[in-house]
């Protein structure tokens, strides 16, 4: 299997408000760089798209080192889930998942394909080089869902 390095990283200028996400992966010195936006959004499902497009970017199934600053996507993908779908969708106090559409999207692409995925959490605004590329990536997407908007 391929050994596939990702940042992901998620941005939003309020919340609600402009938000991006952004993608940085690398395999044996190439690099990728993914990015997007919405006009309306929030953090935290900008954090999901990232993690989502990076996965979905993939041709083949990978052995994957996943970066993230985002403990909400870390431990809702290798904790919280299974709960949840045991649940019906709901969390312990018995309320909706937010955005469960998005985790639902990411369970397929996390535990429905071949990837062998290992999860790291890193401080965000750290200084390490593959979050803050994945940081600037994600403020590129702000950027260019205003300009697409205007």
């Amino acid at each position: 299997m391929k050994h596939v390095v990702i940042y992901t990283d998620g941005a939003c200028k309020g919340n609600p408000g402009p938000g991006g996400w952004g993608a940085f992966l690398t395999f044996e010195g190439h690099e990728k760089v993914l990015y997007g936006g919405e006009l309306l959004t929030t953090n935290n499902k900008m954090e999901l798209m990232a993690v989502i497009k990076a996965l979905e970017s993939l041709k083949e199934n990978c052995k994957i080192s996943l970066y993230l600053d985002s403990q909400y996507v870390r431990q809702g993908i290798t904790e919280w889930i299974h709960g949840w779908k045991l649940k019906g969708w709901k969390t312990a106090s018995k309320q909706a998942v937010k955005n469960a559409e998005l985790w639902k999207e990411l369970d397929a692409l996390v535990h429905g394909s071949g990837h062998d995925i290992t999860w790291h959490w890193v401080k965000g605004h750290s200084g390490d080089p593959g979050n803050e590329r994945a940081d600037e990536l994600a403020n590129q997407g702000v950027l260019m869902a205003l300009q697409e908007a205007s």
